[in-house]
């Protein structure tokens, strides 16, 4: 089997509801939509994450990773991971975003060769996974409280805050959060490296006396020697690695000497499924768990769900919320009941995606 034909598709999908990013520009969702054609008449189909661009994202999938990929067996894929990061070497750079739904692709295409679901291709742990909702960043710290409240109330299994970047706003959130929702009810934290290393060991503090479940990206993953430092001082763990490029050798570091107590991949931003699952595999070895982070889209949010699914050291599946706004791109919804995110059954990614949003979304075809 191999890949005769690829289509790709920059797409932009304007939400109706009003949210910015810390940047504090509104959120429109720019995407790769593509299609993956073979010469055993298979197909499969996945998202790609294209940043603040799907044109420019586009034109350097188009350019560089297609014609990498075509003709290419997908039952070879862990060959092409080695091979890319040798080719991506000789002046390409792409990021490890841009080379993950070609990997996903050849993924998909066993699992669906197989006929089986993509998580019982990888090998299955479970057949569920708890939910957990993550905030965008709010105007009011109070709006922090309602959300976590609101998601208490469906049943999930713990809500994690994206904080502001002023610091008295945040503490405010952490508290009101936790009066609202409870002693025993699961948050967690991510300032997505809001504070200094001072600053993180003062909120870190805070955060253990609201028994918090843990502290996200507290500084940028290369400060190793910062985050390390914070998991000596703090009881709370520490998590981070999601940004780290080239995964797993690029979490290797933080692992290895514990710079982290949690290490963070996902299916998108780690370069794959081949990236994640290599990073939880080391994490294993060493005593710890892997939480797979958001991939933002549903499409790809469905893909993280597979592999949380085949992953033991890993505890949650996270969707941003309100998902309602991430919920683009899917014919069918993911399926969440009893605080659980549970998985299809039927070969590969289970849910097909969604042609007709994805047409009215088509900027360009590449």
């Amino acid at each position: 089997m191999k890949f005769t034909n690829i289509e790709i598709r920059a797409c932009r999908h304007e939400p109706d509801q009003a949210y910015s990013l810390k940047d504090g520009k509104p959120i429109d969702f720019e995407f790769l939509a593509m299609r993956f054609d073979t010469d055993e008449g298979l197909s499969v189909e996945t998202f790609g994450f294209a940043g603040r661009s799907a044109l420019a994202m586009g034109a350097v999938s188009a350019e560089l990773l297609r014609p990498f990929f075509l003709g290419r067996d997908p039952d070879y894929r862990e060959l092409h991971w080695h091979e890319y990061r040798r080719f991506n070497r000789a002046w390409n750079f792409t990021p490890a975003y841009a080379y993950a739904p070609y990997d996903i692709a050849c993924h998909l295409a066993q699992a669906q060769a197989s006929g089986l679901p993509l998580y019982k291709h990888l090998g299955a742990v479970r057949d569920s996974v708890p939910i957990y909702g993550s905030s965008l960043t709010l105007p009011t710290a109070q709006a922090y409280a309602d959300e976590a409240k609101a998601l208490q109330a469906r049943g999930w299994a713990a809500y994690k805050l994206h904080p502001p970047a002023d610091m008295d706003i945040a503490f405010e959130a952490h508290r009101l959060c936790r009066e609202a929702v409870g002693p025993d009810f699961r948050l967690m934290s991510d300032p997505v490296n809001n504070f200094n290393f001072q600053q993180n060991l003062h909120f870190g503090k805070m955060l253990e006396e609201l028994n918090y479940y843990w502290l996200e990206e507290p500084m940028f993953d290369e400060c190793h020697g910062s985050m390390r430092e914070l998991t000596r001082a703090l009881r709370i763990p520490i998590v981070g690695g999601e940004t780290a490029e080239n995964h797993p050798a690029g979490v290797a570091e933080l692992v290895a000497t514990r710079a982290v107590d949690i290490v963070r991949g996902d299916a998108s931003w780690s370069g794959g499924i081949t990236g994640l699952m290599k990073t939880a595999h080391l994490a294993e070895a060493h005593g710890m768990n892997c939480e797979i982070h958001t991939a933002i889209y549903h499409p790809l949010e469905l893909v993280n769900l597979h592999c949380a699914a085949a992953i033991r050291n890993n505890e949650f599946f996270e969707v941003l919320v309100p998902e309602e706004l991430f919920a683009i791109g899917l014919k069918d919804p993911i399926d969440v009941r009893d605080g659980h995110a549970h998985l299809p059954q039927t070969p590969g990614l289970g849910i097909a995606l969604d042609w007709d949003f994805i047409d009215n979304a088509t900027l360009k075809v590449l």
